[in-house]
């Protein structure tokens, strides 16, 4: 039984999900070119498998977050991953890219409910006024893979052929299996909410702007990031042998934006998610400009890193702070519009290279998208301010309707 006054062991637990979830996500991105050649198809057309992951979370994150609100939490994640290592077993095996396409979107199910439901874990493990911290604490399975995962399982893809890769990723998933089911402690799932209840969630124009924001802002970072493998080899001119040193710098600098981004948390999350989209447009465009020299694209690689990891915290903690009652959907929720985002950033990066305009083009079209998401949450804001000051005019001073959540 899980000593229940050490919750350090039992997020631990959670981030090496997030360790194995972050690592299956990008190392296609790293391994794209292997991937291409192994089921006999170009680098654009490889990208659908990334599109493939992301439609898995899309679908995923708000049907399991939905059907398992009731259930126990640790429960609910030792079956998430063990999902996840079949899904990568999957993969591995997939003898033409039909059918790792299919794996791919399998391996993707998963995903979104995992971070949710940890999420709620962490901050029910730590004291009040630290949720932001807590949050950002379980997000760092995605700058931690990205340090030592991906670049980890690009090597092994690159010396042991790519299924090597997504059967590192499966057995990293059953470890995780192990400690979650050891040193998480025992917490029951909510009765009271329905099925109903979670999806009504969706019906609240804040969660729906929300998840709108995320899904267009951060298609930016994926556009560009879908194809960094061919841009720093193509473009910056570094030798393949680099690109798993170049994904651990991307890694590196977003456990630091992680490190910020909970602290931004705690102090505003609005604050937070405004940096963070905004710095995102800025530091896309700076990339695409430096692209071509390499003593410059890298330090605005590292730079979008750090604003990736603020902005996809702070979205979490926003989507918590406006779903109600909802949490568990909301939680997911933002893991689902993020790969929307996945979804149409590497959609897009792989249309203008088909197109003809290079590989630093996706990098102009994510400074783009980054902004359109900065103008959906400028609506958000507005309408919520609106609506909080007619609740004020409305329920007058002895009402005891409940008025809209403040924005911070």
């Amino acid at each position: 039984m899980p000593d229940a006054r050490r919750p350090a062991l039992a997020i631990t637990a959670l981030v090496l999900g997030g360790v194995a979830i972050g690592t299956t996500e990008f190392v296609t991105m790293g391994l794209l070119p292997q991937v291409a050649d192994g089921v006999a198809v170009s680098i654009p057309e490889a990208g659908r498998a990334i599109s493939a992951y992301a439609a898995g979370v899309v679908v995923g994150a708000p049907l399991i977050a939905a059907l398992g609100a009731t259930l126990p939490r640790r429960a609910l994640l030792v079956g998430l991953m063990v999902a996840f290592a079949v899904g990568n077993a999957l993969s591995a095996l997939a003898p033409g890219f039909g059918t790792l396409v299919g794996a791919r979107f399998l391996t993707g199910l998963p995903h979104g409910a995992y971070f949710g439901v940890a999420a709620l874990v962490a901050v029910d493990l730590v004291p009040r006024g630290r949720a932001g911290r807590a949050v950002g604490r379980v997000m760092l399975g995605i700058p931690i893979a990205n340090i030592l995962g991906v670049p980890a399982a690009t090597w092994l893809g690159q010396h042991l052929g790519w299924r090597s890769a997504f059967w590192a990723v499966g057995a990293l998933g059953l470890l995780t299996v192990a400690l979650v089911a050891t040193q998480v402690p025992h917490l029951p799932g909510d009765r009271s909410r329905t099925v109903r209840t979670e999806l009504g969630a969706l019906g609240s124009l804040q969660v729906v702007l929300t998840l709108l924001v995320g899904a267009v802002g951060f298609g930016g970072m994926f556009a560009m990031y879908s194809y960094i493998t061919p841009t720093v080899t193509g473009v910056t001119g570094l030798p393949d042998a680099s690109v798993p040193a170049v994904l651990l710098l991307f890694g590196a600098s977003g456990f630091a934006g992680n490190l910020l981004a909970g602290r931004l948390g705690d102090w505003s999350v609005l604050r937070g998610v405004v940096i963070g989209m905004l710095g995102l447009a800025v530091s896309l465009a700076a990339f695409a400009l430096a692209a071509p020299h390499p003593v410059l694209a890298l330090p605005a690689l590292a730079l979008t890193a750090v604003l990736t990891s603020v902005l996809v915290v702070n979205l979490q903690l926003r989507l918590m702070q406006v779903a109600g009652a909802a949490q568990t959907l909301a939680a997911a929720s933002n893991h689902a519009a993020l790969n929307v985002a996945n979804a149409l950033g590497a959609w897009l990066g792989g249309v203008v290279i088909a197109a003809g305009y290079g590989y630093t083009a996706p990098s102009w079209v994510g400074a783009g998208l980054a902004l359109l998401g900065l103008g959906v949450l400028a609506a958000s804001v507005l309408l919520h301010r609106r609506d909080t000051r007619r609740a004020g005019v409305a329920s007058g001073p002895h009402s005891t309707a409940p008025e809209p959540a403040p924005v911070r």
